[in-house]
C-alpha cells in the first residue's frame, strides 16, 4: 500500500512538474478572448471567450459582459451580448447584410439542365478560385432589408463584382451614412482576368432614394478600404495608392466639406486600423513599430492647415492588436505577446497607461515558466540595423547548449512582433528547449516604407542575406550549439527554407517548410492573385526582356538551387491552398526524395493557407516537433 502511495504520488509531482512548461497538448487549451462591443449606453464591454474542442474538432463559445472600468464578469447569452448594431439604419428601419448572388453559370449541372449530377467547372477567364473556395458563379452583394416587411434590396443587381471583399472582408466593409440616406460600401468593381490581376478597390456611395451608386474613391488605383464616419459626417477610410501592391503603406484618408486629405503621408510608417476619437477631430490607429504593434493618435487639420500630427501613444514588448471603442478618456484594446494570448485592456489616453481587463487566461500562464524574450540588433552584410527577437527556453542557462531555429517569416510584408499564435508558437518552441532566432528582415513593415519595400523584386536577395546574418550573430553565443541550427518558416517563410535550403554552406542541420514557394514559375501559373506575383516577381515569366522578372524566376527561384540540397527537410501542405498551390509542396518533397534527402510530407487535404481544425493543429505541432527531435 505505500508503495502504491508513493508511486501515484511520484506519477503526481511528475505531471505537475510536466505542466511548467508549454506543450502543444497546452497550447489548445488556451482560450481566445475577442471583444464583441459596448453595451448602448457604454457602461458595459461584451466579448466572447472561444475555447477548443478537441472531441468536436471545433471550437465552444461563451459569451461575457463585465463593466467598462473592469470589475466581476457576468456570463450572459449570445443574444444578450447586444451592442449598438453598426448595420441598422439611424431610424431604425434598414438592415444592412451582405449574401450570395447567383449570376454566371459555372458548373456543368448549372449549364445543362440534364445532367443534374455533374461536377464539372466551366470557365473562361480568370479568378476562377481564391485562397480556398472555387468559383462557382456566386458573388456577394450587399442588401438592406426593411426590418418591417422582410424585403430585401440587392444594391448591386445583376453586376458580376464582390463586396466585401473575400476571403477576409466582412461587414466592415459596408456602412450606414450619418442619416441613413446613403450606403457606403468597398468593392473591387473588377471581373475575371481583370479581378485578378488588380487592387483596385473602392469605396461607393448607393443613394437609397435615387438607387444611384456612385464611386467617391475613383481617381485611386490601389486599395481603399475600412470606411468610418466620425460623429460629425467627416469620413475617414484606408488607402493604399500603388495598384497591384498589396502591401504598399496604408494610410488614413479623410473627407470632409468636399476635402480630401491625407493625414498620414507624410509619416513613415503604415496603419493597421483605426478608429475616430469622440472630439471628432483625431484618429487612433495601430501600426506596426520597431518589432512590436503600438497605440498612434494623428489629427486631422481640416482646411486650418495641410499638415497633420502622428504622435505614438503606447510603448513596450506587445503588441496592441485592435482598438475597440474609447470611452471616458480611455481606450478599449486588444494586447497580447510572444508569451501571452490576446486579452482585453483599457489604455488611459492621458498617463499612457494599461490596465487589464479580462483574465480568461491568467491562471493558466500563471502555472507555466515561461521563456525569456529578448530584443537585439544585428548588422547586416550592407550596415544596416536589423532587429532581431531572441526567444530563449524556460529556466534558461547560458552554461548550457542549445539547438536553435531561425524563424523565417511570411508575407513578405507580413510584421514580427509580439504575435501569439496557435501554429507559429515561439513559447512553445523556446519551452521544448529550442532558442527560436527570429530577424526583422527587411521587407518587414514597422522599420520605414523603405525597408518594408526593399523585399519587392528581391526575394532571394538582401533578405535572405538578413537571415544568414541574424543566425551568424546569434551564433556566436556560447549558449548555441553550433551544430544543431534549424529553420523553419511558412508561406514566403517557406520559400525562405526552399531557398536557405541550396544556400546555406552546410549552417543548418534540418529544414521544415510549410506552403511555401518551391518553384516561382508553376507558382506564377497557378496561384489565383496574379496581381501579387506580378508585383513582386517583375512579370511574367516568358517576358524575357524583363530583367527584374527573369532574376525572380531564375536566380531567385529555390528550384534553381536543388542540385545543392542534402539536408533533411520536412514539407507540409494544404490541399485547398489556393494562394500557393499544392505542386509547389509536392514538387519539392518529390525533389528530396529522388535526391536521397531524408524528408517527410505532412499534407492536410481540407487545409488552405493555414491549418485551422483543432485535431489538424495538434498533428501538425506533434510532426513539427517529432521531426525537429528526429533530425535536431
Amino acid at each position: 500500500m505505500k508503495k502504491m502511495t508513493f508511486l501515484l504520488a511520484f506519477l503526481c509531482a511528475s505531471f505537475l512538474f510536466a505542466q511548467k512548461t508549454m506543450t502543444p497538448e497546452l497550447l489548445w487549451q488556451v482560450k481566445k478572448v475577442s471583444p464583441i462591443g459596448l453595451s448602448a449606453n457604454g457602461q458595459l464591454l461584451y466579448y466572447k471567450v472561444s475555447a477548443p474542442n478537441m472531441e468536436t474538432n471545433g471550437f465552444d463559445a461563451k459569451y461575457y459582459s463585465m463593466p467598462v472600468n473592469g470589475g466581476n464578469f457576468t456570463e450572459v447569452s449570445k443574444d444578450e451580448a447586444k451592442v449598438t448594431d453598426k448595420n441598422l439604419s439611424p431610424n431604425g428601419q434598414f438592415l444592412l447584410m451582405d449574401k450570395p448572388v447567383q449570376l454566371k453559370d459555372v458548373t456543368g449541372k448549372d449549364i445543362y439542365d440534364d445532367l443534374p449530377k455533374s461536377d464539372a467547372y466551366v470557365y473562361t477567364s480568370l479568378d476562377y478560385r481564391h485562397w480556398d473556395k472555387w468559383n462557382d458563379g456566386t458573388y456577394n452583394h450587399v442588401f438592406y432589408k426593411d426590418v418591417n416587411t422582410g424585403a430585401e434590396t440587392d444594391i448591386m443587381p445583376k453586376q458580376p463584382y464582390y463586396t466585401p471583399q473575400a476571403p477576409f472582408g466582412g461587414d466592415e466593409d459596408y456602412i450606414w451614412g450619418p442619416n441613413g440616406e446613403n450606403i457606403y460600401y468597398v468593392s473591387k468593381k473588377l471581373a475575371g482576368t481583370e479581378y485578378a490581376v488588380s487592387t483596385n478597390t473602392d469605396i461607393y456611395k448607393f443613394n437609397l432614394a435615387t438607387k444611384k451608386t456612385e464611386n467617391i474613391t475613383e481617381e485611386n488605383k490601389g486599395y481603399d478600404t475600412h470606411p468610418a464616419f466620425s460623429n460629425d459626417g467627416a469620413l475617414a477610410w484606408l488607402q493604399m495608392k500603388t495598384e497591384g501592391f498589396e502591401a504598399d503603406k496604408n494610410d488614413i484618408i479623410v473627407l470632409k466639406d468636399g476635402v480630401k486629405q491625407n493625414i498620414t503621408s507624410q509619416w513613415d510608417g503604415t496603419v493597421n486600423s483605426f478608429i475616430w476619437s469622440s472630439n471628432n477631430k483625431d484618429l487612433y490607429f495601430t501600426a506596426p513599430i520597431g518589432g512590436t504593434t503600438q497605440i498612434f493618435k494623428v489629427d486631422h487639420p481640416g482646411k486650418t492647415r495641410k499638415m497633420a500630427v502622428v504622435e505614438q501613444l503606447s510603448q513596450g514588448q506587445f503588441d496592441v492588436t485592435g482598438i475597440v471603442a474609447e470611452k471616458d478618456g480611455k481606450l478599449i484594446v486588444t494586447r497580447t505577446d510572444m508569451n501571452h494570448a490576446s486579452e482585453i485592456f483599457s489604455f488611459d489616453l492621458k498617463s499612457k497607461t494599461f490596465n487589464q481587463l479580462t483574465q480568461v487566461n491568467t491562471e493558466f500562464y500563471g502555472k507555466l515558466d515561461l521563456p525569456t524574450v529578448e530584443k537585439r540588433m544585428v548588422t547586416t552584410k550592407d550596415g544596416k540595423q536589423m532587429l532581431v527577437w531572441v526567444i530563449l527556453p524556460p529556466n534558461f542557462d547560458k552554461n548550457k547548449k542549445y539547438p536553435t531555429l531561425l524563424y523565417a517569416q511570411g508575407g513578405p510584408q507580413s510584421a514580427l512582433s509580439q504575435f501569439y499564435s496557435t501554429r507559429w508558437n515561439f513559447q512553445l518552441m523556446a519551452s521544448q528547449g529550442y532558442i527560436v532566432v527570429a530577424p526583422n528582415r527587411r521587407g518587414m513593415p514597422g522599420h520605414g516604407v523603405e525597408w518594408n519595400q526593399a523585399i519587392s523584386g528581391d526575394w532571394g536577395g538582401g533578405a535572405m542575406q538578413d537571415y544568414l546574418d541574424a543566425i551568424d550573430e546569434v551564433a556566436k553565443e556560447s549558449y548555441v550549439d553550433k551544430d544543431r541550427l534549424g529553420a523553419i518558416g511558412a508561406s514566403f517563410g517557406g520559400y525562405s527554407v526552399f531557398w536557405l535550403a541550396g544556400n546555406h554552406d552546410g549552417r543548418f542541420k534540418t529544414f521544415i517548410a510549410h506552403d511555401g514557394v518551391f518553384d516561382t514559375r508553376s507558382m506564377y501559373g497557378t496561384t489565383e492573385e496574379l496581381f501579387f506575383v506580378n508585383y513582386d516577381m517583375g512579370g511574367a515569366y516568358w517576358e524575357k526582356d524583363n530583367v527584374k522578372a527573369q532574376k525572380a524566376f531564375n536566380e531567385f527561384n529555390p528550384i534553381t538551387y536543388v542540385d545543392k540540397w542534402n539536408t533533411p527537410i520536412m514539407i507540409v501542405q494544404g490541399g485547398k491552398d489556393y494562394r500557393v498551390p499544392i505542386e509547389q509542396g509536392l514538387q519539392a518533397f518529390q525533389a528530396a526524395q529522388l535526391k536521397g534527402i531524408k524528408s517527410k510530407l505532412v499534407y492536410f487535404p481540407e487545409e488552405n493557407h493555414w491549418v485551422l481544425q483543432p485535431q489538424n493543429a495538434l498533428v501538425w505541432q506533434r510532426e513539427f516537433f517529432s521531426w525537429l527531435k528526429e533530425t535536431l
